[in-house]
């Protein structure tokens, strides 16, 4: 095996870069902000200059500038893939995956339309994002969902969540878990269609099995969007019998 010094590169292994905006917030494990929720190591890089405003107004051409810049720090560190750190980074999935010289995930959304075609057409989609101001019909079309049947709950009424995440509130994840659950079955009992769930907010993998033992259903979200990028770009030899 010969290996080469690449330019600019300062560390390696590190396969997955995630763009992170500048904010403060518990990021317990299993949300993209823990570099404990990945199997591989990961590197970070904040956007400078955006915030969660330009992302739900998904008219802030000026954000995009400074999210270019983000991500080709990461590609010049030698990632092999670029994940975001909100659900509504989707605004800017085309425009960086246009741009980068490897995959983009920006955002969970951007497994919607595979997990609709598993489940076939007489199954809904149901999406849990952080709140109904910021998930818009508009964020489903950048997504690729414009025609998927879905059904969006939200946790604008769950007091422990929106506390945990107003940057200066405790996350008790004892009772934001309760919270989560509570919605989940809420959402599974006035759609009775719904054959999956997909997390938009990235605050929300940790309630996963939770989510998943209340309601019986497969669960989707950034942490699996980015582990099902890693299977592809980080292989194995298989071994076993013959």
């Amino acid at each position: 095996m010969i290996y080469r010094v690449r330019e600019r590169q300062m560390s390696y292994g590190r396969p997955i870069g995630i763009v992170t905006l500048d904010e403060k917030i518990p990021c317990p494990p299993g949300t993209p902000g823990n570099p404990t929720t990945f199997s591989h190591p990961v590197i970070y890089e904040v956007v400078h200059g955006a915030d969660i405003e330009s992302l739900i107004g998904l008219n802030d051409p000026d954000s995009e500038p400074a999210f270019l810049q983000a991500a080709q720090a990461l590609a010049d560190k030698g990632v092999a893939a670029i994940a975001g750190n909100c659900g509504l980074m989707i605004v800017h999935q085309a425009a960086l995956a246009r741009a980068m010289p490897v995959p983009v995930l920006m955002s969970s959304l951007v497994q919607l339309p595979m997990v609709a075609a598993m489940l076939g057409p007489r199954k809904r989609v149901g999406i849990m994002a952080s709140s109904r101001r910021n998930l818009k019909a508009e964020h489903l079309v950048l997504a690729g969902a414009a025609d998927i049947p879905v059904a969006v709950a939200t946790m604008d009424d769950c007091p422990h969540f929106r506390a945990g995440m107003s940057g200066t509130g405790d996350l008790d994840t004892e009772k934001v878990e309760a919270e989560v659950a509570a919605v989940a079955r809420a959402l599974v009992a006035e759609h009775r269609d719904i054959g999956a769930i997909v997390f938009e907010c990235v605050d929300l993998p940790p309630y996963a099995y939770a989510v998943q033992e209340a309601t019986g259903l497969p669960v989707y979200d950034i942490t699996t969007l980015v582990h099902h990028t890693l299977g592809a770009l980080v292989r194995r030899r298989f071994a076993g019998v013959y």
